[in-house]
C-alpha cells in the first residue's frame, strides 16, 4: 500500500488485540489499540480512520453503542464487528446500525485481512464514476437504463438483476465472494436472500447465453466469477 490505512481497532480481550494489530502492521496497515469503548470513541473524535475494527463486548461501551456514536459523525466509514457471539439477533443488530460485517471470534486473520480489502475495495469504488456501459463480446449492458442489448434483441434486467450484473461486471474473470453481493444488494445474508439470489444468477445466465464466450460459473465455498475474454466499459 502506498498511502497506509488508519484503522481503528476496539477489542477489551488485550492479547488478542495485540494479535490482531501487529498482524495488520505487518500487512502493511496503521493499527490503533483500545481496549474499552470510551477511549475508541476519543480516538475517533479527534482522528481520521479508513476503518472501525469493533469488539460488540466491551467495558465502558459496548461496540454496538460505539457504532452508533461513530455513524452520528462519519455515516461512511466502514465498521466490521468482532464477537464470540454468533446470535441471530445480534448479527442483525449489527448490520440496522450499519455494518459492514460481522466476524464471530475465533477467526481467520487471513479471512479478517480479506475481508477488510474487499470492503475497501468497495468503498474505493463508491467515489469513482460510475459505468455506464459495459461491451462484453456481443453483448451491451447498459446499467443505467438497466437492458442487456445483442444485435436488434434488447432484454429488460429487473432491478436486482441489474445490480448483481453490474457487481459481477466490476469484478470480471474474479472471483465476485456469495457473502459480499449478498450485503451489497440484499443487506442481510441469510438463507432466504441466498437462496433468492441464486434464482438471479439462474436469470442471468440465460440472459447471457445470447454470446456463448461469456458465462457465470461457481466457485465451490466462495461465489461466483464472470468470464468474459473481452470487455469495455463506457463512463
Amino acid at each position: 500500500m502506498e498511502t497506509k490505512m488508519h484503522i481503528l481497532l476496539c477489542e477489551d480481550e488485550e492479547s488478542l488485540g495485540m494479535l490482531v494489530r501487529e498482524y495488520l502492521q505487518a500487512k502493511g496497515y496503521d493499527a490503533e489499540l483500545f481496549l474499552d469503548g470510551e477511549s475508541g470513541l476519543q480516538a475517533f473524535q479527534s482522528g481520521k480512520y479508513d476503518m472501525c475494527l469493533l469488539d460488540v463486548m466491551m467495558p465502558k461501551m459496548d461496540g454496538f453503542a460505539l457504532a452508533k456514536e461513530i455513524r452520528a459523525i462519519n455515516s461512511e466509514v466502514p465498521i466490521i464487528f468482532l464477537t464470540a457471539k454468533n446470535l441471530k439477533d445480534d448479527i442483525l443488530e449489527g448490520f440496522k446500525l450499519g455494518a459492514d460485517d460481522y466476524l464471530t471470534k475465533p477467526f481467520s486473520m487471513d479471512e479478517l485481512v480479506y475481508r477488510m480489502e474487499a470492503i475497501l475495495r468497495r468503498v474505493k469504488g463508491k467515489g469513482q464514476a460510475k459505468v455506464a456501459r459495459y461491451i462484453m463480446g456481443k453483448l451491451v449492458f447498459d446499467t443505467q437504463r438497466q437492458t442487456l442489448t445483442i444485435g436488434d434483441k434488447q432484454t429488460k434486467l429487473t432491478t436486482k438483476e441489474s445490480e448483481l450484473l453490474s457487481l459481477l461486471c466490476a469484478n470480471a474473470n474474479q472471483v465476485l465472494q456469495r457473502d459480499m453481493a449478498l450485503k451489497a444488494i440484499w443487506v442481510v445474508d441469510n438463507y432466504f436472500n441466498a437462496r433468492s439470489m441464486d434464482v438471479y444468477i439462474t436469470k442471468l445466465r440465460k440472459h447471457l447465453r445470447e454470446d456463448p464466450t461469456i458465462e457465470i460459473n461457481n466457485v465451490h465455498g466462495k461465489g461466483y466469477r464472470l468470464i468474459v475474454p473481452n470487455m469495455i466499459e463506457e463512463v
